[in-house]
C-alpha cells in the first residue's frame, strides 16, 4: 500500500481527492489530510507518507514553502494546481507531476500510477528547475530536465540546438556538443517546447531557430545549425521555412 497525505486549503478539493482515491486506487491509503503549509508539515512529519498530493497556493503559504522545510524530500509529490497553460510548461520542463483543478479522476489515477513507479532520487534537482522556470516564465532562460537511463541532465533551453527523432527515442544536441538520448518521442518535445522558438522542420528534427546559421538550397534544401549540424528540410516545409527566415531577418 502507498501511504498518502493530502495538503490543500479547499475542503471540497480534499474531499474530492479522497473519494477518487478510495474508488479508483486500491493501492492507496489516505493516511491524513492538512489544510495548509504548517499543518501539512506536521502531518508529513507525523505520518511519514510515501506520496503527498500538494496544493501550490494556500492561505498560509505555498507548496514550495512546505517542501523547503524538509532538508531532504523522501516522499513523492504530485502538485494539485490551478496554474495556467504557460506556467504548466514549467512543470513539464522540470519533470514534475501535476494535476489540474478541478480534478479529473482519470488524470489523478494516471498521476498516482506514475508516482507508484517513479524513483524518488533527484527530486531536489527537479524542484530547483521548477522554481527557476516559474520565475522565468516569460523569458528564454528556462531550464529543462532530461532523464536518461542512468543520469538526469539540467539544461538551459537556449543551449539546445536540435532534437532528433529515433523511433520512440529523442536525441537532444546541445551547444556544448552533448548528445543526450531520452526515451520520449519527438512529438512530446515539440509540444513541450512550443512557444520557445523551436520549429519542426522535418519529421525527424525539431530545431532551435536561434541557432540557424544558413539555409542551403542544394540537395533538396537543408539547414546548417550551430556546431555545423546539417538538418534536412522536408519538401512540404521548404516554403514555410524560407518565409520564416525572411521574417526573422526583418
Amino acid at each position: 500500500m502507498l501511504k498518502v497525505v493530502i495538503v490543500d486549503d479547499e475542503d471540497h478539493v480534499r474531499d474530492s481527492l479522497t473519494k477518487i482515491l478510495a474508488k479508483h486506487c486500491p493501492q492507496i491509503a489516505v493516511a491524513g489530510t492538512a489544510t495548509g503549509v504548517e499543518s501539512g508539515i506536521t502531518a508529513i512529519r507525523d505520518l511519514h507518507p510515501d506520496l503527498v498530493l500538494l496544493d501550490i497556493q494556500m492561505a498560509d503559504g505555498t507548496g514550495f514553502d512546505l517542501l523547503q522545510s524538509f532538508p531532504s524530500v523522501d516522499f513523492k509529490v504530485i502538485f494539485v494546481t490551478a496554474y495556467d497553460q504557460y506556467a504548466l510548461q514549467a512543470f513539464r520542463f522540470a519533470a514534475v507531476d501535476y494535476i489540474l483543478k478541478p480534478v479529473n479522476p482519470e488524470h489523478l489515477v494516471a498521476a498516482v500510477e506514475r508516482a507508484s513507479q517513479m524513483l524518488s532520487d533527484h527530486f531536489n534537482l527537479r524542484m530547483d528547475a521548477l522554481r527557476e522556470n516559474l520565475r522565468a516564465i516569460a523569458h528564454q532562460d528556462k531550464k529543462i530536465i532530461l532523464k536518461t537511463t542512468d543520469q538526469i541532465h539540467l539544461l538551459d533551453i537556449k543551449n539546445i540546438v536540435t532534437c532528433e527523432s529515433d523511433s520512440c527515442y529523442t536525441t537532444v544536441h546541445t551547444l556544448q556538443g552533448e548528445h543526450i538520448m531520452i526515451a520520449k518521442t519527438l512529438k512530446e518535445y515539440e509540444e513541450m517546447l512550443n512557444g520557445c522558438g523551436f520549429y519542426r522542420v522535418h519529421k525527424s528534427y525539431l530545431i532551435n531557430l536561434a541557432h540557424i546559421r544558413r539555409f542551403d538550397k542544394q540537395d533538396g534544401g537543408y539547414i546548417v545549425l550551430a556546431n555545423d549540424l546539417k538538418i534536412p528540410v522536408a519538401s512540404r516545409k521548404r516554403e514555410e521555412m524560407l518565409e520564416l527566415l525572411e521574417k526573422m531577418a526583418e
